[in-house]
């Protein structure tokens, strides 16, 4: 059998609750007569013999999971499952199931999922609800079962969650709770533990609400201690009521509000502490516990914002100076509790959560907090801040710039929190990163808003500079002050790559602010000095501010790195990496890379002109020889601006000479009335044309004269090997001797090319070098084979080709390249 959408695997359920694998063959389904009915039949692929043969019964129920697996179940204690390669195949097989029980195909299960036979469902289904044992000690063995064999059918686990509401029946398991506690009877507090944890399971709002009342929920702690598989019970309810007391920071006078504080810590510690983990199937059995810890934490932010006279009290001790320290440590520590429950409120209640706090004064507190000595209340006040610009950043921009019209800029909020980064005693700087990504936040113009009659980028970038970036900037200044860094240890360096971090973002969010910031303060000089550091990843974030200022091609910024010699300290420090290939070496040549590729020509000029002497010898990479060329060309463009034109026309009019036949062309040429002609094309007199040509080639001829004198040195010729494939880096221009001549008289051999290398031309790969005596062009059987193709010049090259048939030169030839 070859098809493998019946390919399946049968599995069966063993004694320890594991799959055993029964073997892989091909499924069918069909009519057997010894089972009297339809039924499920599997033959091995290997050797064809019956792995499975089981009749579709039309009361079994058939459960679908995963898309490629049928599970279900035979007989007591027998469970099946076929895996199935491919996903139609398992449809097929489950329609067929579907079929014969007269069930929908949609659905994944076809049966209530039940323990019970025939005789027991049909008693289920008659009686009005499950009858519980008597609560007795001698009969707890027998409630324990029952509660373990009902958990996995829903409905017995209904029946059962019906019959404990109904009959009061947990009350009375707690008071057999107090009889084995007193009687030290270990077996019934054994079989009680796995009673309440059964009930758990039960997923049942209703019975919650009797487990978790303030008379029950510590007994029910208490029968949770005695778990069988430990060697002595646990002391949950000794921790909850000596050692974690409840401390009320502000009074709270609503007992409703108090004693929901208390149920909420108790459970959240039952689900946290006391209950196992629960497995993979346990885990969706206690969702309900999870909804109800969830809601009474929403009811608790509610009742405590409601309470105008609570918040107003907190508020008040907060930025009371007569406050003692404990006490301000306690409510900032209450503050932050509250703000972290408010995580849990959807966003239109956390919106009116916040906006209650904004109100109230929260940020005004905070300011005075963060001003305090206390590093613990300090630290928690950060927390409480983290929240605020999470929530709504353009709220807190708001209230620092109002602030700063009444008071100094050292008591500033943001100011502040830009001390407490820098005063950062964590040796990992850990409060510190958090204070910079919230910096990062607040000047972040992504989340700034801009409306008709105001635009907050401009406002607060504005307020950003001039009242807080010296604070920001401070460490760095003070350490810079010499060539070397005065202080050069771990956590230094750690706080001055944080507040490189944030000034590299504003470079490239906030243009112009920054870039007079940095120029008129000199900024860029001062972490420069920060090259010279022992720690590479100080040197790096340096180099990295540098490199993110060239990226921006500014030439403000580029006038200003070459009037202070700015790249003398990356020079310096990559002659002293020496060869050593690392991240060091890596950047800096990047940096340099970038600047050739864009070719950005003030900064090229300024390196070759000062630091070619360091860089000269410099061969494993090609980049600064490429910075070396680009430089000799924009020189060479400035000594002759003839050149810029003479450049356009090369570019304009290229040939491409390959191994073609050109009838095509030539009988399309005379073909074509000069009324075809487009405009601009119009031809002129020979005698002109050759006028033209000898103007526009005048200075090209000076030009290889020059070149000739000055590169006599650095003759070099191109080799074969760069005749076809990609050229070298420093490929040669050469000239024929009678260049002149041939431009004017030549016949349609040869032809002056404006390739990538002409001096001209931009992107230049190489230097132009002197022109060999005897100029030996690429041959094929069909003709000339240019260096270069470029497809796109067909047009321009068929009707220079057809000029020249008529007599009438063409306006400019290529020169042939030497080899």
């Amino acid at each position: 059998m070859t098809d493998t959408r019946r390919r399946v695997k049968v599995y069966t359920l063993n004694e320890d609750r594991q799959w055993d694998d029964r073997g892989t063959g091909h499924v069918t389904s069909g009519y057997v007569e010894r089972l009297k009915g339809m039924s499920l039949l599997v033959r091995a692929e290997s050797d064809g013999s019956l792995l499975l043969e089981s009749k579709i019964s039309p009361n079994t129920a058939y459960q679908k999971q995963q898309d490629t697996l049928i599970v279900w179940s035979e007989a007591e204690n027998y469970d099946l499952a076929l895996s199935f390669q491919e996903k139609v195949g398992c449809d097929e097989i489950w329609e067929k199931i579907c079929q014969v029980q007269g069930k929908d195909p949609s659905v994944d299960i076809t049966q209530e999922l039940v323990d019970e036979s025939e005789e027991e469902r049909f008693d289920d289904m008659s009686s009005p609800g499950l009858e519980l044992p008597s609560c007795e000690l001698s009969r707890l063995e027998e409630m324990a079962e029952l509660v373990a064999s009902s958990l996995p059918s829903p409905l017995r686990r209904e029946k059962l969650a019906l019959a404990l509401e109904n009959e009061g029946y947990i009350k009375k398991l707690l008071e057999l709770f107090h009889m084995c506690e007193d009687l030290e009877n270990t077996e019934g507090l054994h079989h009680l533990y796995e009673i309440v944890k059964g009930i758990f399971l039960l997923n049942r709002t209703a019975l919650f609400e009797v487990m978790f009342s303030e008379e029950c929920i510590m007994d029910i702690i208490g029968c949770l201690e005695y778990d069988p598989s430990l060697p002595e019970p646990r002391k949950h309810r000794e921790f909850l009521t000596k050692t974690a007391t409840f401390k009320e920071v502000i009074p709270i006078l609503d007992p409703e509000l108090k004693q929901k504080i208390h149920q909420t810590y108790r459970v959240q510690y039952i689900q946290d502490m006391v209950l196992p983990t629960p497995s993979v199937f346990e885990e969706n059995m206690l969702s309900t516990l999870h909804s109800f810890i969830f809601f009474n934490k929403v009811e608790i932010v509610g009742m405590l914002q409601e309470d105008e006279k609570f918040l107003t009290d907190l508020f008040a001790q907060l930025t009371d100076e007569a406050t003692e320290d404990e006490k301000r440590q306690e409510l900032v520590n209450f503050l932050k509790e509250f703000c972290a429950f408010s995580q849990t409120l959807q966003p239109q209640n956390r919106d009116a959560f916040f906006k209650t706090l904004s109100n109230m004064g929260i940020l005004p507190a905070l300011e005075v907090i963060l001003g305090m000595d206390d590093a613990q209340v300090r630290t928690a006040a950060t927390d409480i801040f983290s929240y605020l610009v999470e929530y709504n950043p353009s709220m807190v921009r708001e209230f620092v710039m109002q602030e700063s019209q009444q008071n100094d800029d050292d008591i500033l909020l943001i100011n502040l929190i830009i001390e407490q980064m820098i005063c950062d005693t964590d040796p990992e700087l850990g409060g510190a990163v958090q204070l910079m990504g919230l910096l990062r936040t607040l000047v972040d113009p992504e989340n700034m808003l801009a409306t008709a009659n105001k635009t907050e980028k401009t406002e607060f970038l504005g307020f950003f500079y001039k009242h807080c970036m010296h604070v920001l900037t401070a460490p760095l200044l003070a350490n810079t002050t010499e060539d070397q860094p005065s202080k050069d240890d771990f956590q230094t360096a750690q706080l001055l790559a944080l507040i490189l971090e944030l000034l590299t973002f504003c470079v490239e969010h906030h243009t112009y602010h920054i870039k007079n910031y940095i120029i008129n303060k000199d900024i860029l000089r001062r972490v420069l000095v920060l090259m010279s550091s022992k720690h590479a990843f100080l040197a790096l974030c340096a180099l990295r501010f540098m490199r993110k200022i060239i990226g921006l091609k500014d030439e403000f910024y580029n006038r200003y790195i070459m009037k202070s010699c700015l790249f003398e300290p990356v020079i310096k420090a990559f002659l002293g990496n020496g060869s050593r290939y690392n991240l060091m070496n890596s950047a800096i040549l990047e940096m340099f890379e970038f600047i050739r590729v864009e070719d950005i020509k003030s900064l090229t000029a300024h390196v070759i002109e000062n630091y070619w002497k360091g860089l000269e010898d410099i061969e494993y990479v090609q980049t600064f020889k490429g910075l070396k060329l680009r430089f000799e060309q924009q020189k060479e463009r400035q000594d002759n601006p003839k050149l810029d034109s003479m450049r356009s026309i090369l570019r304009n009019h290229r040939f491409r000479r390959d191994a073609r036949t050109l009838e095509d062309e030539e009988e399309m040429w005379f073909n074509t009335d000069e009324d075809d002609l487009e405009d601009g094309e119009a031809m002129l007199p020979s005698g002109e044309k050759s006028k033209n040509d000898e103007d526009i080639m005048d200075p090209i001829n000076k030009f290889m004269e020059r070149k000739k004198l000055k590169d006599n040195e650095d003759k070099e010729v191109l080799p074969k090997s760069n005749l076809s494939g990609r050229q070298s880096p420093s490929f040669k221009l050469s000239f024929s001797s009678s260049t002149k001549a041939n431009l004017i008289n030549q016949s349609s051999g040869g032809a002056l090319a404006a390739s990538p290398g002409s001096p001209g031309s931009q992107g230049s790969p190489g230097p132009v070098a002197k022109s060999t005596p005897q100029t030996t062009a690429v041959t094929t059987k069909g003709g000339l084979v240019g260096l270069v193709d470029y497809p796109d010049d067909d047009e321009e090259e068929e009707d220079d080709e057809s000029e020249e048939k008529d007599g009438i030169p063409p306006v400019s030839q290529k020169v042939k390249i030497g080899s």
